[in-house]
């Protein structure tokens, strides 16, 4: 398994844990997440980092779950194993965009069972660095279509079908509203 870290540093030598920018209520057995931690994502959903940082995007996918109705509306006949959503405002920061993904080792970092990410409460030293500098043609390569709307908003809809939704950076969308939890119950991703 492996674990990343997306930034728009490229200098990071030691990550050290720190408490999130904007707190998120996830529920009081939860809290913790809210204290210092470094956080990282697994290399099956990495795709939700293939992003300029605050760039407001939902991601959708289908799991062994989802409906067939569901499948086909959202789907249709595409081949693809997730779609992508960005506002059009943020389209030309997409294309020139650059996200550095640091490798990290798994060693002190433990899984909170919701969609890919692992913390860590202790400081972690990066293994490397790769930096995406076509961030389009990394989504096309792991098989995401990138989608453009004016606004994110009219798919908030998507939390009550049987597909997979993750949020990210929602609070930089148009009228998305406060910030708040914004992603489905964790589900693996599964190939079409």
């Amino acid at each position: 398994m492996r674990l990343f870290h997306f930034s728009d540093d490229p200098g990071i030598e030691v990550f050290a844990p720190r408490p999130l920018r904007i707190a998120v209520d996830r529920g009081p057995d939860r809290e913790w997440l809210n204290h210092p931690l470094v956080w990282a994502m697994d290399a099956a959903h990495s795709l939700l980092y293939l992003f300029s940082r605050e760039c407001p995007r939902i991601i959708i996918w289908p799991m062994s779950t989802t409906s067939v109705e569901d499948r086909e509306y959202w789907f249709g006949g595409r081949s693809c194993h997730a779609i992508a959503y960005v506002e059009d405002a943020w389209m030309e920061r997409l294309r020139t965009g650059i996200v550095h993904r640091y490798d990290l080792p798994i060693s002190s970092f433990e899984d909170i069972d919701d969609v890919g990410i692992w913390v860590s409460r202790s400081t972690v030293t990066p293994l490397g660095m790769y930096s995406l500098i076509d961030l389009p043609g990394e989504m096309e390569a792991q098989n995401i279509e990138l989608r453009s709307l004016p606004r994110l908003t009219p798919l908030k809809p998507l939390w009550q079908t049987t597909l997979h939704a993750s949020g990210v950076r929602t609070r930089n969308a148009q009228d998305w509203g406060k910030p708040g939890w914004s992603h489905s119950k964790p589900g693996r991703i599964v190939v079409a």
